[in-house]
Formats: structure tokens, sequence, C-alpha cells
């Protein structure tokens, strides 16, 4: 039986727009319903049935889900518009050396080592950390969407080009999937409509002498193409 609608998760600053958009145009009478879940709960709510498929960021507990990896998110600081480092297009991890850096609860990255002197104090998330930062309080290190989704006009954010990016993954239960949740797995792999995994009949193989027959011809087409007119052949007009 096919389901009445179809539950994507995903974590802050993830973008399901795209296939958001792709699914109405060929699902119009199956809802994609989007949910928003934070960081920490986007594993379990794919393993407990709260939502069928997951766009959540690695390093997570995903033991019982099949991953299919999506992209790498750039890593950034977050620091005042007046911060030293606003000067420049992007920085070094040694451009944080001793710099205070806010570390929120729901720390999204695994940088082992990362630069900067943590900040005692953790707030509880990173939208707190952000109003920390526009303070003075320390800079912030963050996945860019995260930077892009909480974005305020006293703050900047600059690329870090020596950081470890963040993946980001499509999550779903293992094992065979419904015929919707494979539809939008094929989705976010790119196959066109009415090419999903299924759907296409196997090319039935060509018998020996079709494969003789099929080159003859390929041979006579080649011979009249490259034939030139000569002079018997003027002479004879």
């Amino acid at each position: 039986m096919t389901p009445q609608s179809l539950t994507l998760g995903y974590v802050p600053g993830g973008t399901p727009a795209k296939w958001a958009r792709i699914w109405a145009q060929r699902h119009p009478k199956v809802p994609l319903q989007l949910c928003a879940v934070a960081a920490a709960d986007a594993a379990d709510g794919v393993r407990d049935g709260t939502v069928e498929v997951a766009l959540l960021r690695l390093p997570a507990d995903t033991s019982g889900l099949a991953v299919i990896p999506l992209y790498e998110e750039t890593t950034v600081a977050v620091v005042p518009t007046d911060h030293l480092l606003s000067a420049v297009d992007e920085i070094t991890a040694a451009d944080l050396d001793g710099e205070p850096v806010l570390i929120p609860l729901d720390d999204v990255l695994a940088w082992a080592g990362a630069p900067g002197v943590p900040v005692d104090h953790r707030p509880e998330t990173t939208q707190d950390a952000i109003e920390l930062v526009a303070t003075g309080m320390g800079a912030l290190i963050v996945p860019q969407s995260l930077a892009r989704l909480h974005h305020r006009k006293d703050l900047i954010y600059r690329p870090i080009t020596d950081a470890p990016t963040c993946p980001v993954v499509l999550a779903f239960q293992e094992g065979p999937q419904p015929a919707m949740v494979e539809e939008f797995i094929g989705i976010v792999r790119g196959r066109k409509a009415g090419s999903s995994r299924g759907q296409t009949q196997p090319v039935p193989k060509r018998t020996a002498r079709e494969k003789t027959l099929a080159k003859q011809a390929a041979r006579a087409a080649a011979g009249k193409v490259a034939r030139k007119p000569g002079p018997a052949d003027r002479g004879r007009r």
C-alpha cells in the first residue's frame, strides 16, 4: 500500500528544498513532510520511525542505519564585523591561536585540536553562542550552513582553509525500503523521472546472429559514406 506521505527530517542548516521541489513535481499526490530535528535527535528519529529519511551531519551514531554521502560543508569562524579577521576573505587555523572560542553544548564539529582558547561558559545552543559572539565574548567555529542560518548584520564569517569539513549524509533504516523511500533515494542520487530502481526493464541480450547482422549493416553503411565518386562513376552519368 502506497503511504499517504513521506517524512524527511533535516538538521539545522540542512537544505532539502531542491529535493522537495523535485518530489512535488513527480509525486503531487504524495506530500513530502519536512520535519526540522535537532542534530542530536536526527539519527534516533530515523531509527524509531518518527521520520523515514533524514539529512544529518557526521559524526553521529548511525548504527542500524544506511547512509548516502551527500556533500562536505566548509568550516567557518563567526566573529563581529569589526573583528581583525573581517579584513580578509579566508583564514587558517593559526589565525585563531589565542582567540577566545565559544563551544555550545550542541556543537556538531569533530575537530580534535581545534584552535583558540575555549571559553569556560558553554552556551546551550548554537543560537545562544551566536548572541554571545555579537557581544564580543569570543569566536564561534561552525559549518557554513549554520553561520548562514544564524546570520546577523553585526557578524561575519570566514572560511578556515585548513579545517576539517563537516560531512552531510542522507540516512534511512537498513534493509529493504518502502517504495516511496526508494523513490526519494533515487531523487537524491539524481535518477531521472521513470528510471527509479525496479522500474527500468532490463535490455534483452542480442543473439549471436543479431550481432553479426548488426556488424554487417554497420560496415555496409560505413562503406557508402566513405566511398567517393570516381572517374568511372562520372563517365556513367
